[in-house]
């Protein structure tokens, strides 16, 4: 049977001063893999955006902020991280246990494999080489509910069950298919922290396609840098499981979005607001009279 998918983000701050992370349901924050920093999110007209650095690899950590599972479905670029498919809500995502925390460090491309996040010019994104350079420069979130079982019927003997898993699973919001599930407990590298993640569908895909493009164009007349994007970076060790999932609600019941650029870029479109450089007065001294005096000598 062929797995429809696999279902396995920190903001808000003025100018470019560090911030908490956002979600109501899943905090996300953006690491510098390299460092362990969480790269500080401005805020700026309603978008949230981050400055990355080429060349430097990046994970997306997402932290369950309740009490029941989520299914989280996570984009970079336009592109969904776990199929590959141009990102719609109706694919597959991480679940997240309850307070379980995760690192998206890269494409998947397998149940034990990612390719690397890392940032690059956008022509170098596997969204551009894919021919999907539309979306450039965007992570999104789209977090689901998990609906509760109905109450246990009373016992009656046992059925034969014919129906594929397809029709087993159809219903309003639910899985169209059997997931994988990402129950594998592994550490955390960055945290050391035991990680549990899951696998299953999700929802529609999200509006604005149009207006995203004209801003993309928009920003990228004002770059002085080439656009940053996200490269299919080197293959590492990333193991994960499969589960099932139903969704409570066909649209998501969040939906976080974090663009990204390179901090020169944002400062010339004004994303980044750089304090005015120190005064400097040409005549610091304007009373002082005389012609001009010979420097000191030079010590040997």
């Amino acid at each position: 049977m062929k797995l429809h998918q696999l279902a396995l983000c920190t903001l808000l701050a003025v100018a470019a001063v560090p911030s908490h992370a956002v979600g109501r349901l899943v905090d996300v924050d953006v690491l510098d893999r390299a460092t362990g920093a969480v790269l500080p999110v401005i805020s700026h007209r309603g978008e949230y955006w981050i400055a990355g650095s080429p060349g430097r690899a990046y994970a997306i950590v997402l932290r369950n902020r309740v009490g029941e599972r989520l299914l989280a479905v996570t984009a970079v670029d336009g592109v969904n991280v776990l199929s590959g498919e141009t990102a719609g809500w109706d694919q597959s995502g991480y679940v997240l246990a309850p307070a379980h925390r995760y690192q998206v460090t890269g494409w998947r491309k397998s149940r034990s494999e990612v390719a690397a996040f890392a940032f690059a010019s956008s022509d170098a994104a596997y969204a551009s080489r894919t021919g999907r350079q539309d979306q450039v420069g965007v992570i999104g979130v789209a977090v689901f509910r998990e609906r509760r079982p109905a109450a246990e019927p009373r016992w009656s003997p046992p059925e034969i069950d014919n129906r594929s898993n397809l029709d087993r699973d159809a219903g309003p919001g639910a899985g169209r298919r059997v997931a994988p599930s990402a129950s594998a407990s592994a550490r955390d590298d960055a945290s050391g922290e035991v990680r549990s993640e899951r696998a299953a569908p999700a929802g529609q895909a999200e509006a604005g396609a149009d207006a995203n493009r004209t801003l993309g164009k928009a920003l990228a007349q004002e770059a002085p840098a080439p656009r940053l994007g996200t490269a299919h970076g080197e293959r590492e060790s990333s193991w994960v499981t499969h589960t099932t999932f139903t969704r409570r609600h066909a649209r998501p019941d969040d939906i976080i979005r974090i663009r990204y650029d390179t901090r020169e870029n944002l400062i010339a479109s004004g994303v980044i607001r750089m304090p005015p450089p120190p005064r400097v007065d040409p005549f610091p001294a304007s009373a002082q009279a005389g012609y001009v005096p010979d420097p000191p000598p030079v010590r040997d």
